[in-house]
């Protein structure tokens, strides 16, 4: 370089500097490349930063809340004044309702393994609580009751096509005189039927519903979690879930449910109403579509506050097909229902 006539001999272009030396393009361009690079790393270090803030405001506010309510339901066993044990009992449903709602705002900055294990740790508190409710408050013995006078007598194993059938129909075996509980929540192997579950019969129940055939489902409450397999042209409709809906072999049939998170597999020609939290997933599936959860019915907005969902936050048209990786190209497995073709007539 020769200094007095302040000249850079180099190769290439070359561009002026503050005294007048010409530097190299190339070496403008690495230049600024690395300061771009520098600002990318401190964004990249100030959100996991914050990220890594977040979690540990969420983890010490979770625990010392899950404690609170322990505490509470511990305080609940060998009460003997009803009235208080029953206000108890109506503080630890709102705060679990509570801790809910906190932890489905704040799974979109958690990592996959602490809000898996905040979920565990929600879903025993509340069969904690159910137990507790039935231990305090315990529901009177079922017994067979007359059906209506408007419903034809159903005699098993022959089934009157499309005849309703409640909830003390299924899944209830008759034992000295009574009905005792079902091992699990739900309704499992049957065909053209009418199947409803109350929002008292579900609170917060897994439900399974499995080989049903052109049956139509009515879950009028907020379950924890809805498993859906092996259903072939059926109607199924569901107050909102505290959780996940898993689908899997489903074929002809229309969905609609709020949830948190919903997971499909082989599922095909099936139309979902949905209103979730997360992202809807999908895998060897073809067919599905997906539209707005637009089902109503008595009591829904109240079944909301019990799941905790966010009603403001829905992105029933995220869906992740996990057999379709092209970024920025549409996958052919699923759509959206355009407006004109979506369902505007619901019943209850």
């Amino acid at each position: 370089m020769d200094v007095e006539s302040g000249i850079c001999q180099g190769n290439g272009d070359s561009g002026p500097s503050e005294f007048g030396v010409k530097i190299p393009e190339r070496m403008l361009k690495r230049e600024q490349d690395r300061l771009e690079d520098v600002e990318r790393k401190k964004e990249v270090k100030k959100s996991q930063s914050v990220t890594e803030e977040k979690s540990g405001f969420f983890t010490a506010t979770f625990g010392s809340e899950r404690a609170a309510i322990e505490k509470l339901l511990a305080g609940c066993s060998g009460a003997t004044d009803r009235v208080l044990a029953t206000n108890t009992l109506e503080e630890v449903t709102t705060k679990t309702q509570q801790l809910q709602k906190f932890l489905n705002d704040s799974m979109v900055f958690l990592p996959q393994y602490e809000l898996r294990q905040a979920q565990v740790a929600l879903q025993k508190l509340q069969n904690s609580l159910a137990e507790k409710r039935d231990e305090i408050l315990p529901k009177k013995k079922f017994a067979f009751r007359s059906r209506a006078a408007n419903t034809p007598k159903v005699d098993p194993p022959v089934a009157d096509p499309m005849s309703p059938v409640t909830p003390k129909d299924s899944g209830r075996t008759k034992v000295d005189g009574a009905i005792s509980p079902p091992e699990q929540c739900g309704f499992s192997h049957f065909e053209s039927q009418v199947l409803t579950k109350t929002g008292e019969e579900i609170k917060q129940q897994d439900v399974l519903l499995t080989h049903l055939t052109n049956c139509k489902v009515r879950l009028l409450g907020s379950p924890s979690t809805v498993h859906i397999k092996h259903v072939q042209n059926c109607e199924i409709f569901s107050g909102p879930v505290s959780s996940s809906v898993f689908v899997d072999h489903c074929t002809g049939s229309t969905l609609s449910f709020p949830c948190q998170q919903l997971r499909t597999h082989h599922t095909t020609d099936t139309q979902v109403y949905l209103h979730v939290t997360s992202r809807a997933i999908i895998e060897d599936c073809q067919g599905v579509c997906f539209a707005p959860f637009a089902w109503s019915y008595p009591g829904l907005d109240q079944d909301f506050k019990v799941s905790g969902l966010d009603r403001e936050r829905n992105n029933w048209n995220q869906v992740d097909d996990f057999n379709w990786l092209a970024i920025g190209t549409q996958s052919p497995n699923w759509c959206v229902i355009p407006e004109a073709e979506r369902r505007t007539e619901w019943d209850s």
